[in-house]
């Protein structure tokens, strides 16, 4: 029977479970707890800003920004990575006389100011590139050349060549650049010869004479060896600091027929003969004559020893890179000067400079994007007599203590995130956000763009079919990384 008093106890333990559940009151309508909140969104895209209003200056933003799946009526920025251009030598200004000077007298502030400009690190804004001029620019506290003798006298063996004047200053700062950035790449531009070897003996204006051809070839010569035997190698050099401009003092005019001349005959073959690997650079002046670089180009004689050609902005169009490009798309271009005055303005610079100088000239082919002066002092000098009085410096520098104008958040927007041996990739332009975009060598990619309307402004970057919503006040500048 123990089988049968088994089931019955099953069936009395069923009968008072339904029975108690029967008895308890009925709990009504059902309540769907609502789904728990997404995870926050972790940020795909770094940010950097600076304001037209200078209420943030190259200063990193909070915001989110990812890629996702989504749509929106906002513009679209499409980069594509698998498109690419040129690689990217570096960005950085003119370390002139008066730059060096200023720097080389700042005490025990200049070891700090050195490491913000040309380190790497947190605070470092990496500087990549340096133009320095070849003798005295118009910006030195005097006007010089490496070979300068009483009137009357030549030297055509440049016994009495010497660097004396750079030793003071420029080279002892060079080489604590050095020190901090081993890489950076160095371009000398010379503003005039000795005027021995010029046609009206002056500092200002006046050609080169052609029997001086061979020794001026050797006067570059000379310098790129003395840099390298105190520890200095000039990358590139180019043959003249704006040739059809005589009026600066120094200065020197010399036409495209002058300097075809000069490098198929004398500086081409004389770099040959001592080995010299230092890259040869011809036009150095505005975007308005790109046949005078052209018409070199179209010399293969001359051809053979140039490695490119490079520009300033100060009339003309940036757009004139690329008809040089589109002529002989084998050379390299280089933006090597443009300068921000005392009278300007932040908002005004700021927007104007980094859509044509840094996004303009990077779109048109540049390898290099430079400012002018690195640093003026209070008084917009030193410069020679008739020199720039109106040059403003990316930094001013008063005694120890110093500031950073324009022109320094100009160039770090770029030079603290794009490093050199970046290269360019493909990006569309969108009605006032004009921008360009960079893979850098450790395959992340950096947007360098301005907004140059009066309103924020949003806009999608769109990479690999996803967008990221963002945005831009009115004439502010981003960096953005990913």
């Amino acid at each position: 029977m123990k089988p049968v008093r088994i089931v019955y106890q099953l069936l009395a333990s069923t009968l008072l479970l339904v029975s108690g559940a029967c008895s308890q009151e009925s709990p009504g309508p059902s309540v769907v707890p609502p789904p728990p909140p997404p995870p926050p969104r972790t940020n795909e895209v770094e940010m950097w800003l600076t304001k037209a209003d200078q209420s943030g200056l190259l200063q990193k933003q909070n915001t989110v920004i990812y890629f996702a799946d989504t749509t929106n009526s906002y513009p679209v920025i499409d980069v594509d990575s698998a498109t690419s251009y040129q690689k990217v030598d570096g960005f950085g200004y003119t370390l002139t006389g008066a730059s060096a000077y200023l720097l080389n007298s700042m005490g025990s502030g200049k070891t700090a100011l050195l490491q913000e400009l040309f380190g790497t690190g947190a605070t470092g804004i990496g500087v990549s590139y340096l133009r320095i001029s070849i003798g005295a620019s118009d910006l030195s506290a005097e006007v010089f050349s490496y070979n300068d003798l009483p009137e009357g006298q030549t030297d055509l063996q440049l016994e009495k060549f010497s660097l004396s004047k750079d030793t003071v200053d420029l080279i002892p700062v060079l080489k604590e650049i050095l020190a901090i950035n081993p890489a950076i790449k160095i371009m000398g531009s010379p503003w005039s010869p000795p005027v021995w070897m010029k046609d009206n003996k002056s500092s200002i204006g006046g050609s080169l004479l052609p029997q001086y051809y061979p020794v001026y070839a050797n006067y570059f010569v000379k310098y790129i060896q003395e840099m390298k035997a105190q520890g200095i190698t000039v990358d590139a050099i180019t043959i003249q600091n704006e040739p059809q401009h005589g009026g600066n003092n120094p200065s020197l005019v010399m036409s495209a027929e002058q300097q075809a001349d000069f490098v198929k005959n004398h500086l081409g073959p004389a770099f040959q003969s001592a080995g010299i690997k230092t890259k040869i650079v011809i036009w150095d002046h505005n975007c308005d004559n790109p046949t005078y670089p052209i018409s070199i180009l179209n010399d293969p004689d001359a051809k053979k020893f140039i490695d490119g050609s490079a520009f300033h902005l100060y009339a003309g169009d940036i757009s004139a890179l690329s008809t040089v490009h589109t002529a002989h798309p084998d050379k390299a271009l280089y933006f090597t000067e443009q300068w921000t005055s005392s009278k300007g303005d932040f908002a005004g610079d700021l927007k104007w400079h980094v859509k044509n100088v840094m996004i303009g000239s990077m779109r048109n082919w540049s390898k290099v994007a430079l400012e002018w002066n690195l640093a003026n002092n209070t008084s917009f000098g030193p410069h020679t007599p008739g020199g720039c009085t109106e040059c403003k410096g990316a930094l001013t520098i008063n005694g120890a203590s110093f500031t950073r104008n324009v022109s320094f958040y100009i160039i770090a927007h770029a030079s603290k995130f794009i490093p050199a041996g970046s290269e360019r990739i493909a990006s569309n332009m969108v009605s006032n956000l004009p921008n360009v975009v960079f893979k850098r060598p450790d395959g992340k990619k950096v947007m360098l763009i301005v907004n140059e309307a009066s309103t924020l402004t949003g806009f999608n970057i769109k990479y690999k079919g996803k967008l990221a919503f963002t945005s831009l006040p009115a004439g502010g500048v981003g960096t953005f990384i990913w």
